[in-house]
């Protein structure tokens, strides 16, 4: 439960920053502070520009959006991926400290921390790509809302900056989170617990209330990058398969 916990509470923190920010004044005006000068600001710039290259469609803008961003992380997930692989490497060791040193947690601690430093793993890595994310989806959430431009536009039965009301993209979300848990709980033979696997039906649910609530183009980035985490999971994992 507490592996639960840790998993869930960026999403749910997420969840409550952008529920507490409200609809603010779009950016042809002046940009006032750090957060929309450096942040909000050139994010909505480039969605512009983009959008200005693929014949007006904002849509496609995201997307390619969404590739860089995910590119930019890219070198953080496959840190991801190597620490994921040193930690299925040394479970048997982690096993037997937990076992030797059952009743004194402060021991088990000490230990396990020396032959995490012995190896070079660093435990906390697989949350970096978690951690880095989150800021770039409230900055683009805010740009997506700030923009003018993208209030009036349409993708394909979608208005971006509105609720889907046919609920087709928040259905969408869910799905391809569903399956990009799936896919990653194939090719990690250590998420196959009972925590990981509560996982895989809360993390849709959670992606669905969530894209039925906020403006539609910030769950067709989740979406675009569900898709993209899936192609790269199997690219990734694949090889080391066995």
């Amino acid at each position: 439960m507490t592996r639960l916990m840790k998993k869930l509470w960026p999403l749910g923190l997420m969840m409550l920053v952008l529920t507490a920010c409200g609809r603010p004044n779009d950016l042809t005006g002046e940009r006032v502070g750090i957060w929309t000068k450096y942040f909000v600001g050139p994010l909505s710039d480039t969605l512009d520009w983009f959008a200005n290259l693929l014949w007006g469609e904002y849509g496609l803008s995201i997307l390619v959006v969404t590739i860089i961003i995910r590119l930019i992380i890219l070198p953080l997930t496959l840190r991801q991926y190597k620490s994921s692989k040193a930690m299925q490497e040394l479970q048997p060791e982690l096993n037997k400290i937990k076992q030797k040193f059952k009743d004194d947690a402060k021991k088990q601690q000490e230990e396990t921390m020396k032959l995490f430093q012995k190896h070079g793993v660093n435990p906390l890595a697989g949350c970096l790509p978690i951690f880095v994310q989150m800021p770039i989806l409230i900055a683009l959430y805010n740009a997506i809302m700030y923009n003018p431009f993208i209030h009036e536009h349409t993708f394909l039965w979608l208005q971006l900056s509105e609720r889907d009301k046919w609920l087709i993209l928040p259905i969408l979300a869910s799905i391809t989170t569903f399956v990009q848990q799936k896919v990653m709980m194939a090719y990690q033979p250590n998420n196959a617990n009972p925590s990981m696997k509560m996982l895989l039906y809360v993390f849709p649910v959670m992606i669905f209330a969530m894209s039925y609530s906020f403006a539609s183009a910030l769950p067709l980035y989740w979406v675009y990058s569900n898709i993209f985490t899936i192609v790269q999971t199997y690219f990734i994992y694949r090889p080391s398969k066995k």
